[in-house]
């Protein structure tokens, strides 16, 4: 089986740890996602496994034949090809086999029957014409086209130039690259940063499907919770391992994250009593002795710190102003790219708290109706209304970019936050990941991606009651996307977004517009699906599997007759969902109460093994014994709570 193996490894930046004896083993059938904290070094270590970083010190065992392949985050151009010869590029082992094959096939050719060299070599030219079969050369164009549209290009971009294409898509090339590769360990550092819903979607299969095993770095939480089953987490330089999907990992980190806020508090607690008596007694003559031991004491201290990625922080828009119940009109709207349709005729109302998100592939328009309905664009048929009293804010990746001057980040906000934030803005900075310093960056020196977050921010100060967002989980990470996730929901406002953030969507949408643009034999066209998003995706599963018609969820709801069964069917169905969420409720609480159990009986085994290496305990039989015994006791419960804990866990993962 092919493994990459790796031993106390070990790399420091300065005198900062980044990877501190660090053991991780990865082998084929490994579905693994590293987490952890902005700035914890996951793309460092990413390269130090891909080879492109050597660490200082610790061990590095492959096994022979195995093949590694690295996407790193961003930095990758390709140029001087088309498109589809350079995704073929990725066979480049396939014409190294075919040529080792007919080499072999030529010495054979030439070779007596009887020469001792001909065994050998016929098992060679066995082996290496599996390895070509697996390889996937002879159906190198197929698998790339099937790659390529999977990943959202269209059929007129293969003879393009790879030069022609923007950064998103120069990292889509790359992706396909590494997919055709077809390599026995994939490390993949934010693949799905430049993938819309249907390429993550597409993504999620292939690597649900891929035979070898592979580590990814994501910010998408149900991305991860398609394809992962178990978490690395590195934080303070040390990997720690948990089983089971991210969104388990984050359940048993949070029961770890109250116990350690808990020792983290009377830590603070203790050293707050400390320096209280170094401040009083630091000039008393008779405390002197005293006084040192304490400093002294507080130098020794190991001092207890929480990843930011775990600290929980809320906060509230600003109260929206009233608005009528209709919130934005459209009639008859339309805008076209040359001669492109990209939307026609389209009538929309928008009611007040509404939650409505606009999908579609690349293409359909979905950025462009969000600027007309902003203002942003003015260069369409038809009239856009706004309702009385609405005062809308909009957010996009382009609009970000036009930040500058001199001002630095504390400053502008301070200026533009209301009263009542001020004092939780620096939380709230580092909630969007500005932390330490960079809240004295001055705008103009800031990245696209620290911009991006800024103009969120800055957003989300501002009275508003209609929030027009496109992409606004882009370059931020778990934490931050529940953050701006908790503040939509509790948004007394209206908001019309776009995002390519499954979780994020079902998270927050209330409404699914969908759109398709004009094409080849295909005209555009503007469905309304009145649910959320899950009912959307039961809806198009539905119409593919040929068990609805296609448009059964435009906005047009049934007849009056269709009532009395209607009413009937949502009976049974409010019985049948009371029934689940009772279930489920049962399930939470058994499965917050295993949880709680596994933390105290690990708690407890630390103190017991701490208690074993006393030397007075280990240099006694008779306690050294007693000490084993109890440790084994404990360790023995933990795996009973573990396995309660996991089947109550799939339990309720079926419910869901």
């Amino acid at each position: 089986m092919a493994f990459v193996q790796f031993s106390r490894v070990s790399l420091a930046f300065g005198n900062r740890d980044i990877l501190d004896s660090v053991s991780l083993n990865l082998a084929s059938g490994t579905r693994a996602a590293l987490a952890g904290a902005n700035g914890s070094g996951k793309s460092t270590l990413m390269k130090v496994l891909a080879g492109t970083i050597s660490p200082d010190g610790g061990e590095r065992a492959i096994q022979k034949g195995t093949h590694v392949s690295y996407l790193p985050q961003s930095g990758i151009v390709h140029a001087g090809k088309t498109l589809m010869d350079e995704v073929e590029t990725a066979f480049s082992r396939g014409r190294e086999l075919l040529d080792r094959f007919e080499a072999i096939g030529d010495e054979l050719a030439s070779l007596n029957p009887d020469d001792p060299r001909t065994v050998h070599l016929v098992e060679e030219h066995h082996d290496v014409q599996t390895a070509l079969e697996e390889s996937g050369w002879h159906r190198r164009r197929s698998l790339a086209e099937q790659t390529l549209a999977g990943l959202g290009f269209s059929v007129s971009d293969f003879d393009r130039n790879a030069g022609e294409f923007s950064g998103g898509w120069q990292m889509r090339i790359a992706l396909a690259k590494i997919l055709l590769e077809r390599p026995d360990i994939l490390l993949l550092d934010e693949p799905t940063n430049y993938l819309d819903l249907e390429a993550r979607n597409w993504l999620e299969q292939w690597l649900n499907d891929f035979p070898g095993g592979f580590l990814i770095v994501s910010h998408d939480r149900y991305f991860l919770d398609s394809t992962v089953t178990e978490v690395y987490e590195l934080f303070g330089g040390q990997l720690k391992r948990y089983a089971g999907t991210y969104t388990q990992y984050e359940k048993v980190r949070a029961v770890e994250l109250e116990s350690l806020i808990k020792r983290y508090e009377e830590q603070q607690e203790e050293i707050e009593k400390t320096n209280d008596f170094i401040r009083r007694f630091r000039y008393n003559a008779s405390k002197a002795a005293m006084v040192q031991d304490r400093i002294k004491r507080l130098e020794k201290m190991e001092l207890i710190e929480i990843p930011e990625s775990l600290k929980k922080m809320r906060f509230h828009f600003p109260p929206a102003p009233h608005t009528g119940r209709l919130v934005l009109t459209t009639d008859k709207l339309g805008k076209k790219w040359g001669d492109r349709a990209v939307i026609e005729n389209l009538d929309l109302v928008v009611e007040k708290k509404e939650r409505l998100v606009v999908v579609g592939r690349n293409g359909a328009g979905k950025s462009t109706l969000l600027r007309i309905l902003a203002g942003r664009d003015a260069d369409f048929t038809g009239t856009v209304n706004p309702g009385a009293g609405v005062l809308a804010g909009y957010f996009s990746q382009d609009n970000a970019e036009t930040l500058t001057g001199n001002e630095r980040i504390i400053d502008l906000l301070e200026a533009e936050a209301p009263n009542e934030l001020i004092p939780r803005l620096r939380d709230m900075l580092a909630a969007f990941l500005f932390r330490g310093d960079d809240i004295y960056k001055q705008v103009n020196v800031l990245s696209g991606g620290e911009k991006s977050r800024l103009a969120l921010l800055r957003l989300l100060f501002k009275p508003l009651n209609l929030l027009i967002l496109d992409e606004p989980t882009n370059h931020l990470d778990l934490h931050s996307k529940d953050v701006l996730l908790d503040a939509l929901n509790s948004f007394d406002g209206t908001v019309v977004f776009v995002s390519h953030d499954r979780g994020f969507i079902e998270g927050l949408a209330t409404r699914v517009l969908e759109l398709t643009a004009s094409g080849p034999g295909i005209a555009s066209r503007v469905r309304n699906f009145p649910g959320d998003y899950r009912y959307y995706m039961e809806r198009i599963a539905r119409e593919e599997a040929g068990l609805e018609p296609d448009g059964a969820s435009d906005v047009k709801a049934g007849s009056a007759k269709d009532e009395p069964e209607k009413k009937s069917a949502n009976a049974l169905s409010r019985e049948e969902d009371k029934r689940l969420k009772s279930e489920r409720r049962k399930l939470e609480r058994e499965e917050e109460r295993l949880m709680g159990e596994i933390a105290r009986a690990e708690d407890e085994l630390t103190a017991a093994e701490q208690h074993l290496a006393d030397p007075a305990v280990y240099s006694d039989g008779e306690k050294s014994r007693a000490a084993q015994l109890e440790t084994e006791r404990i360790s023995a419960l933990i795996a009973e709570l573990s396995a309660s804990w996991e089947a109550v866990s799939l339990q309720l993962e079926e419910l869901k």
